[in-house]
């Protein structure tokens, strides 16, 4: 069979914020592929959120000649060298969830971020009849979170022009820090209906402040992601609504598609690599779904 592997065939995947529970979906992708592929899977990543950290991990991973790498980029710009010099050095490299567009990385698979930001708009405008007053926290620099920031600004402002967007904050990914700026916010902003929270330790952190202000229910939060405390805080109605992304998409297909250049299994032209044709598709939509309590059990089965 081409599609088998050698046991001694390592892939990585590289990650920043390693320890959230948001990438283990992934992982748990990459796994059920290289099970099916007879290879080895390692998971790596910088702890913290940090741009630096996640370079050296990177640099590090390059320096043991995986057979491919699967990485998710802090920052485009930052991460852009490193994926080259990965791809100089012959590793395949699939970017997943966040990318680094102008790298030389093969493909790209994750959501469509701001199709993404324009699915939660939606709901939250339907959801307070077309009037209030919303904000978004964010992580900016970031940018699959730029990109939901900007389609939800978008899409509120078409579809729902008596919904306006009063802020965009900075929750730097952390819960604590959410929970403070949102607090803030509740303050400025007395008459506040809706949240927008473009990830899941913001969108735990804002229900955190919102609770503490006795204000759950009137303040519509929409998350991201289906880390636990995310879906039990919609089962509960802290959270309104959560935007599920396909992560297990993510690291089945990236992974076979890393196999499958490492192998040289794919030839859409003679001499690809020299005539710049990329042998797998070069952006992958994995798709979102909108949970909320009528479908939050399936995901928390």
């Amino acid at each position: 069979m081409a599609f088998r592997g050698s046991s001694n065939e390592t892939y990585y995947m590289v990650t920043f914020l390693s320890g959230i529970e948001y990438w283990k979906g992934v992982y748990a992708g990459m796994q059920a592929a290289a099970d099916d592929l007879g290879v080895k899977t390692v998971y790596t990543g910088a702890p913290q959120y940090d741009i630096n950290q996640e370079v050296t991990t990177m640099q590090q991973v390059i320096a043991k000649k995986p057979a491919g790498i699967l990485v998710t980029s802090i920052n485009a710009r930052a991460m852009t060298p490193v994926i080259d010099q990965a791809i100089a050095a012959g590793i395949p490299v699939i970017s997943f969830d966040s990318d680094a567009p102008s790298s030389k990385r093969y493909a790209y698979l994750g959501t469509s971020n701001y199709e993404a930001g324009q699915k939660a708009a939606e709901y939250l405008g339907k959801t307070l009849n077309g009037q209030g007053q919303v904000v978004v926290v964010t992580t900016p620099g970031e940018l699959n979170l730029d990109q939901r920031t900007q389609g939800f600004k978008t899409e509120m402002a078409a579809k729902y022009p008596n919904v306006t967007v009063v802020a965009v904050e900075n929750g730097n990914s952390n819960q604590i820090q959410t929970a403070q700026v949102t607090s803030t916010l509740l303050q400025k902003y007395p008459h506040l209906s809706g949240i927008f929270a473009t990830e899941a330790d913001e969108g735990t952190g804002a229900a955190t402040a919102v609770k503490e202000a006795n204000m759950t229910g009137s303040v519509k939060i929409v998350s991201f992601d289906t880390d636990k405390a995310t879906l039990d805080a919609v089962k509960s109605g802290l959270i309104t609504a959560t935007i599920a992304q396909g992560t297990w998409n993510m690291g089945f297909w990236g992974l076979m598609d890393a196999f499958a250049i490492h192998h040289d299994l794919l030839h859409p032209v003679a001499s690809w690599q020299t005539a710049g044709v990329d042998p797998v598709p070069p952006s992958v939509d994995t798709g979102v779904t909108v949970i909320t309590k009528s479908n939050v059990g399936a995901y928390l089965q």
